[in-house]
């Protein structure tokens, strides 16, 4: 019988991370959380409870500080993790040294603050979502279906279509069911209210914060439009040049979590793999909450696409007590 191979796993810096840490609060003045997403890892609704358990158990003065690097995630849950936050800090200032975009943006309107480095950027939050109904890619997986991309479609057909081809939607519904293109729209009009609610946390001018979240949903031509110093300005944030030396710290922290982050994936034959990789971490001073996939995939060539197996993903604690590093397992159902 063939062995298996041993699986990999990936670092927990977790001593390393916190040097850093302890460095960076001597450059502030307030209380310094961390929040990292790999490239496989979003801003989801769990990351709400991982920032309640760590705000919960640290100590916290003046205003809080937040490193913020994300690609993107679930809208809803920034405006959770910027309400649990809140609870705990009348003011809030985001550091944003590298990539902060979409969710994560929505989470950096929420702050009174938004520090950028010469790297940083946020982005539109235009919306797109993966519908039960949505189209399925060569790989026979759903993708994502965007308002700005439908818009885009109609905007062309209506400068282009001649008399006999007035109604488009005759055409998008062989491709795109209905009820995707319903819930879409929704997800819009959810998008621009999240906006407006997060900025309400420190904006008192309701017409200022309209503009804002409509421009940022409606007025960029890519989702991934970078969003630099000055265009964050130009659009009414109060956006302001991150210190170059706190910048440098922070450059530091992310290519340690960046280690941690590694994709640590064992293969065993061509159909069968396992992923072992840490996807979302949230970190103060003495305390860090990562989660952590921990599983098989299976390809079904019957079906065509992958399937998990033995999942033994979780959030994962990492505290120092008394001198000594202790890791548990952060049970959250």
């Amino acid at each position: 019988m063939k062995k298996r191979a041993k699986i990999k796993k990936p670092p927990i810096l977790f001593k390393d991370t916190q040097a850093i840490i302890a460095q960076i609060e001597k450059r502030i003045s307030g209380t310094f959380l961390s929040y990292w997403n790999s490239v496989s890892g979003s801003v989801c609704h769990d990351d709400a409870v991982g920032f309640h358990e760590i705000l919960n158990v640290m100590e916290k003065k003046g205003p809080l500080v937040l490193f913020v690097k994300s690609d993107g995630g679930t809208g809803e849950a920034s405006l959770r993790i910027v309400n649990v936050l809140r609870q705990h800090f009348s003011h809030v200032k985001v550091l944003v040294p590298l990539n902060c975009a979409s969710a994560a943006t929505m989470l950096a309107l929420g702050a009174n603050e938004i520090h950028m480095g010469p790297l940083a950027y946020l982005s539109a939050v235009d919306t797109s979502l993966t519908h039960d109904l949505s189209p399925i890619d060569k790989d026979n997986r759903q993708v994502s279906v965007s308002q700005n991309e439908l818009s885009r479609i109609l905007n062309s057909w209506k400068k282009e279509s001649t008399g006999e081809m007035s109604n488009p939607y005759q055409i998008i519904f062989q491709h795109i069911h209905p009820l995707v293109i319903g819930a879409v729209d929704r997800a819009s009009s959810l998008s621009i209210r999240l906006c407006r609610d997060l900025l309400s946390y420190h904006m008192d001018d309701p017409a200022r914060a309209e503009a804002i979240s409509t421009t940022l949903n409606a007025d960029y031509p890519s989702h991934t439009y970078p969003i630099t110093l000055n265009e964050a300005r130009r659009l009414g944030l109060r956006a302001v040049e991150l210190d170059p030396g706190l910048n440098d710290l922070l450059i530091r922290l992310h290519q340690v979590y960046s280690e941690m982050g590694q994709r640590a994936v064992t293969d065993f034959d061509e159909a069968n793999y396992h992923d072992n990789e840490i996807l979302n971490i949230i970190e103060g001073r003495r305390i860090q909450i990562f989660w952590q996939t921990d599983k098989d995939w299976h390809y079904r060539k019957e079906e065509r696409r992958w399937v998990s197996m033995n999942d033994q993903s979780a959030w994962r604690k990492v505290e120092s007590k008394r001198g000594r590093i202790v890791q548990t397992v952060f049970h959250l159902r």
